[in-house]
């Protein structure tokens, strides 16, 4: 195989391990919203946002995965605040929106200092995580 049909192969063999991980960790935040009575209480309040974080710096990895992986947090936790901050935004459209489930899944409800410092978590989580697997020529920092 030339090594161009090798390092293609290789992409696509990193995108796919990143869209199985998005889909990982979504079903993990759904499961911890949907199963936050079962939970201990640090766990329900906080690994919600953190997966959230998680999810979004993971399908930055599979939309960029020829990019270092500097670039998907940096671009996740701007993403993230960004999002955080909309929701100072007060306008009835954007209410309409965030009372249906995935508008409230995607844009949140109220602005949380706290969450800043979930989804800075999450992100530095997936991106030591990401370090630490052993993908095949890929960017580093």
């Amino acid at each position: 195989m030339s090594t161009c049909n090798e390092r293609s192969a290789c992409r696509w063999r990193v995108r796919v391990a990143y869209i199985v991980a998005f889909f990982a960790v979504m079903a993990l935040g759904l499961g911890s919203r949907a199963f936050a009575d079962m939970l201990p209480i640090f766990v329900a309040e906080h690994f919600g946002d953190a997966l959230w974080a998680c999810m979004i710096y993971f399908g930055f990895r599979t939309c960029f995965a020829h990019k270092k992986i500097s670039f998907a947090m940096w671009f996740s936790l701007v993403f993230c605040f960004a999002i955080e901050g909309s929701q100072l935004y007060q306008a009835d459209w954007i209410h309409s929106i965030r009372e249906t489930a995935l508008g409230a899944l995607v844009l949140g409800k109220g602005f949380l200092m706290a969450d800043l410092l979930r989804y800075t978590a999450g992100i530095a989580v997936s991106s030591l995580l990401d370090l630490a697997w052993p993908w095949c020529n890929r960017s580093v920092l």
